[in-house]
C-alpha cells in the first residue's frame, strides 16, 4: 500500500476509536422512511429513499468505513420491503422502482476504494480482483452492443459490486476488528427482524407483499395467500433471503450478541419456510466446514448450539400448514424423479449446455436475470430472465475470454483464503466466513451465487479471511 494509503487508513483507525454519532445519519434515513410510510407518501418515498440512502452511504464510507458495510447490508435487507410499501401506498405496482437502486448504488460506492488504493491491484492480494474486473469489462462491452446500454449497466453492477466490497475489505484490513463487530451485529439483528417478519408473512400475507407477488412474475415464490408463500421476508425473493439467513445462522457461532439465540430460532424457522433446498444444503456444508476447522471446544459449542436450535424450532415447523409445506418439500428431496423443479432443471441443463459452452464470444451483460426487463418495452422478464444455473450462466454471459479471466481470479482468491485460513484457526469469525464462502460457491450448480446477494456473501467472506490473516500477522510484529 502506498504511504498515502497507509496514512489514510491510520486516520480511519484513530477516528473509529473515538465515540462519534456515526449512527445518526442512518437513523435519520430510517426515521424519514417510517414517517413517509405512515403518512402514505409512496411517491415521495420512491424519490427520497434512494437519494438519501446514497448521501448517507457516502458519508459513512469516508467517516466510518466499517459501519458502511453494516449500513449496506441493512439496505439489502430492508429496501425491497420499503419498495413494496411505497407501491402499496401509491396504489400501483412499479415494474422498475428507483428504491431498488438504493442498495446497489450504495454498494457501488465501495468502488472509490479502487481509486484510493489502486496500488493494491498490482500486488498479489489485488491481482485476482484485477483479473475478475477485466473479464467483466469484456462482457460489458459485448453486452452494450448486444443488449443495450441500460441493461448492460444494471447487470454489470450486480457482477461488480460484490468484488468492489471485497476489495474495500482487503484495502482496509487494519479495520478488521471493526468489520467483525459491525457485520456480525448487522446479521444477528437482521436475522431477528427478517425472521419474525418472515413468520408473519407466512401466517398472514401482508397485502403489499401480495401485490408485489401478483405483478413481479415470481411464480416460483408460491401463492400470494396465507400459508401459500415461500417466505422471502423483507427481501426480493426466497433465494436472496435464504442466502442472508444462511450467513446469519453461521455468524451465530462467532457472536456473543445477547439476542443471538432468539434471533437464531426466528431465523431458522423462516429459513426453513423459504423452502430453498440449495441453501439448506449450503448451510449443512458450512456447519461441517466449521466443525472441521475449529478447535474441540468450539466444535462442541457449534454442535450443541445447532442441536438446541433444531430441537426448539422443529416443533414449530411441525404444526398445521407449516408441517404440510415442509413435508412436501422434504419428500421432493427424496423422490427427485417426481419433483417438478428438479425435472425442469435437468431439462434446462441438457438443452442449454451446448448453447452456453459453445458461445465463444458470450452474450454479454444484460442477457440474463432481472436486467432483461430493461431490454423490453413492457418491462417484463426476457427469454433468459430466470436462469437456474451459475455453471452455465458464467460462460453464457462472459464468453470464453471473460470466463477464463474471471474464474482465474475467483479460484486464485479462494485458494489464498483456504491457505491463509490455516493461520487463524482460533479466529471464529474468520472460520465462519470461510465456511460461508465454501457453502456459497458449492451452490453454483443451482444459481449464479457469485453475483448479487450470493456474490456479496462470497467475496465479502473470503476477503474477511484474507484481511483477518493480514491483521493477525501485523499484531505479532
Amino acid at each position: 500500500m502506498s504511504s498515502i494509503g497507509r496514512e489514510s487508513t491510520a486516520r480511519i483507525v484513530k477516528r473509529s476509536r473515538r465515540p462519534e454519532s456515526e449512527w445518526l445519519p442512518p437513523a435519520l434515513l430510517w426515521l424519514v422512511t417510517c414517517i413517509l410510510i405512515v403518512a402514505r407518501q409512496g411517491t415521495v418515498l420512491t424519490l427520497a429513499f434512494p437519494v438519501l440512502s446514497i448521501l448517507v452511504g457516502f458519508w459513512l464510507y469516508f467517516k466510518a468505513p466499517a459501519k458502511f458495510l453494516g449500513y449496506m447490508w441493512w439496505l439489502w435487507f430492508l429496501s425491497p420491503e420499503v419498495r413494496r410499501l411505497a407501491d402499496w401506498f401509491k396504489g400501483a405496482y412499479t415494474p422498475t422502482s428507483l428504491i431498488q437502486v438504493a442498495p446497489l448504488a450504495v454498494s457501488m460506492i465501495s468502488g472509490v476504494s479502487l481509486l484510493r488504493f489502486y496500488p493494491v491491484l498490482a500486488k498479489r492480494r489485488g491481482l485476482p480482483v484485477l483479473l475478475m474486473l477485466v473479464g467483466i469489462v469484456y462482457a460489458f462491452v459485448i453486452g452494450v452492443f448486444s443488449n443495450g446500454l441500460l441493461a448492460a449497466l444494471y447487470d454489470v453492477a450486480n457482477w461488480v459490486y460484490p468484488i468492489l466490497i471485497g476489495f474495500h475489505i482487503i484495502a482496509n484490513w487494519r479495520l478488521y476488528p471493526n468489520f467483525r463487530t459491525v457485520v456480525v451485529g448487522a446479521f444477528i439483528q437482521g436475522m431477528l427482524v427478517m425472521g419474525l417478519y418472515g413468520a408473519l408473512q407466512f401466517l398472514v400475507m401482508p397485502p403489499w407483499d401480495a401485490l408485489w407477488m401478483m405483478n413481479a412474475q415470481m411464480n416460483s415464490q408460491g401463492d400470494p395467500v396465507q400459508f401459500g408463500v415461500r417466505v422471502f421476508s423483507t427481501m426480493n425473493s426466497s433465494g436472496p433471503f435464504a442466502f442472508a439467513m444462511l450467513a446469519a445462522l453461521v455468524y451465530v457461532t462467532a457472536s456473543r450478541h445477547r439476542l443471538r439465540w432468539i434471533a437464531t430460532v426466528a431465523g431458522f424457522v423462516s429459513f426453513a419456510l423459504s423452502l430453498v433446498r440449495s441453501a439448506w444444503g449450503g448451510w449443512l456444508i458450512s456447519m461441517l466446514v466449521q466443525i472441521v476447522k475449529s478447535s474441540n471446544r468450539v466444535r462442541l459449542r457449534i454442535v450443541v448450539g445447532a442441536v438446541a436450535v433444531v430441537v426448539i424450532a422443529i416443533p414449530m415447523l411441525m404444526i398445521g400448514p407449516m408441517a404440510e409445506r415442509m413435508q412436501i418439500r422434504l419428500e421432493s428431496m427424496i423422490n427427485l424423479g417426481d419433483d417438478h423443479s428438479y425435472t425442469v432443471r435437468n431439462q434446462f441443463y441438457s438443452q442449454f449446455a451446448g448453447i452456453a459452452f459453445t458461445n465463444l464470444a458470450g452474450s454479454g451483460m444484460g442477457a440474463t436475470g432481472t436486467s432483461t426487463k430493461l431490454t423490453r418495452e413492457d418491462a417484463q422478464l426476457g427469454e433468459y430472465g430466470n436462469f437456474d444455473s451459475g455453471v452455465m450462466n458464467i460462460p453464457f454471459v462472459l464468453g470464453w475470454p471473460g470466463t477464463l479471466l474471471y474464474m482465474m481470479g475467483v479460484v486464485w482468491i479462494l485458494m489464498r483464503g483456504l491457505l491463509t485460513s490455516q493461520c487463524i484457526r482460533s479466529d471464529r469469525f474468520a472460520t465462519a466466513n470461510l465456511s460461508i464462502a465454501l457453502a456459497t460457491i458449492s451452490m453454483l450448480v443451482f444459481t449464479n451465487s457469485l453475483v448479487g446477494t450470493g456474490g456479496l456473501m462470497f467475496f465479502e467472506s473470503i476477503c474477511f479471511v484474507l484481511a483477518g490473516a493480514r491483521w493477525k500477522k501485523s499484531q505479532v510484529k
